[in-house]
């Protein structure tokens, strides 16, 4: 089988964000299963070159962080005129007719993965033209609702408003016209309304990435926190442990902080040192005496959870971190109260700094992970099989010269 990948970005080689890894993930799941993939998307300014199973559709730039207010600005009034989100409008940037032109570059295919919202709002008529399976990464109007309640100014919460209410339409329409709905927890498949819908099929996620031994780096920070804090609900977790955690905590635990944010850093305790992007997340993680997943908001999966727990980590951890988890580690201390988050931090720190023996072999909740995500992908595709056969004609044949039929003259350009 071969389908086409449709993306906001392509794959840079070192995945990084939360966003890029779990793409990484599902690209593997579904190369495992023998599916041929074509990825299309957009380049971040000097990434690294499109390969031969990849569609390069433009440089562009998508962090709110790495933008300009001019751009910003642009962003904005431009997603108020054609009525588009924000993230949307980012990527709007081909005719129909260009981007079905680039897309035909793939060759004849299956059907198409509406890798998340964003590009089937940006062109509407993708999740019409085939067969398409759509992997919800969050319930992305519900982020946007509690994005409009934490937001700084009227402005922010109005945007954030009309951002949820074209949400919430999108992620209805897209689910109306699926063949195979893939959420990333179960908490996603209800909040989409799904849950008694056979379509609809939960994946997990592994990293996968390489594990070394139990216990082999040095310790160069106390507590770690990793994330994209430019993405709103991320930041709401940052913030409550800045404010609530960070001053109950002793003077002598260091803390730092990793990965992009949207402006300067806010203010902290002197024991709190923000690090910015690092190059190696990984090597990051595995740095600190103990993890904090301190999330407060959003949907969707964790991947810094998959994370820690794959390595093996001791945490510290909200419920709300654990979303789509099964198991949670024996080194893990769960809970929301910010007196015994901090109680739990500092006395898991101590076990380390004194030698326990608190990182774990992680190798086997890694491969539960794997093996749960390569039978929701197959599950997906016996599913996807069978709405193929009941629609043959929608079915591309070698004689045909693309994956998508070339836009007819009288459509509206968009």
């Amino acid at each position: 089988m071969h389908l086409l990948f449709l993306s906001s970005l392509l794959p840079d080689g070192a995945p990084s964000t939360g966003f890029e890894l779990a793409n990484q993930a599902i690209l593997d799941g579904y190369r495992r299963a023998g599916v041929r993939l074509t990825i299309a998307g957009f380049r971040r300014e000097g990434a690294r070159p499109a390969t031969a199973d990849e569609i390069d559709l433009g440089t562009i730039v998508i962090e709110n962080a790495a933008a300009s207010r001019l751009q910003k600005a642009r962003w904005v009034f431009g997603a108020i005129r054609s009525g588009r989100t924000v993230s949307a409008e980012k990527l709007a940037r081909h005719s129909r007719a260009a981007l079905l032109d680039r897309l035909a570059t793939a060759g004849p295919v299956d059907g198409v993965i509406l890798n998340s919202v964003q590009m089937p709002i940006a062109y509407p008529f993708l999740a019409s033209e085939m067969p398409a399976i759509f992997i919800a990464h969050n319930v992305e109007h519900r982020s946007a609702t509690e994005n409009a309640r934490h937001g700084e100014t009227r402005l922010e919460r109005l945007l954030f408003r009309r951002e949820a209410q074209i949400l919430k339409g999108e992620e209805a329409r897209l689910c109306r016209s699926a063949a195979v709905i893939h959420t990333l927890s179960e908490d996603d498949r209800a909040g989409l309304g799904l849950s008694a819908d056979p379509r609809a099929i939960p994946l997990a996620l592994s990293i996968d990435r390489p594990r070394h031994a139990i216990d082999d780096g040095a310790r160069r920070h106390d507590v770690g926190l990793i994330g994209t804090w430019s993405w709103a609900p991320n930041r709401v977790g940052l913030d409550w442990f800045l404010a609530a955690v960070a001053p109950r905590l002793p003077s002598d635990i260091e803390i730092a902080i990793a990965g992009r944010m949207d402006g300067a850093p806010p203010e902290a305790p002197k024991n709190v040192h923000f690090l910015g992007r690092v190059p190696d997340a990984q090597l990051f993680v595995r740095g600190a005496r103990v993890l904090a997943l301190a999330t407060k908001g959003g949907t969707g999966v964790q991947l810094k959870t998959i994370e820690t727990f794959e390595e093996g980590l001791p945490a510290v951890a909200t419920p709300a971190a654990l979303r789509g988890i099964g198991a949670v580690p024996a080194n893990v201390r769960v809970t929301e109260d910010p007196d015994a988050f901090a109680a739990a931090i500092a006395e898991l720190v101590a076990a380390e700094r004194a030698g326990a023996p608190l990182r774990l072999d992680g190798s086997l909740f890694a491969a539960a992970q794997k093996a749960a995500l390569d039978a929701g992908i197959r599950q997906g595709l016996a599913l996807f099989e069978a709405a193929l056969r009941k629609s043959p004609v929608a079915r591309r044949t070698e004689a045909e010269a693309g994956p998508i039929a070339p836009p007819s003259a009288d459509k509206v350009q968009c």
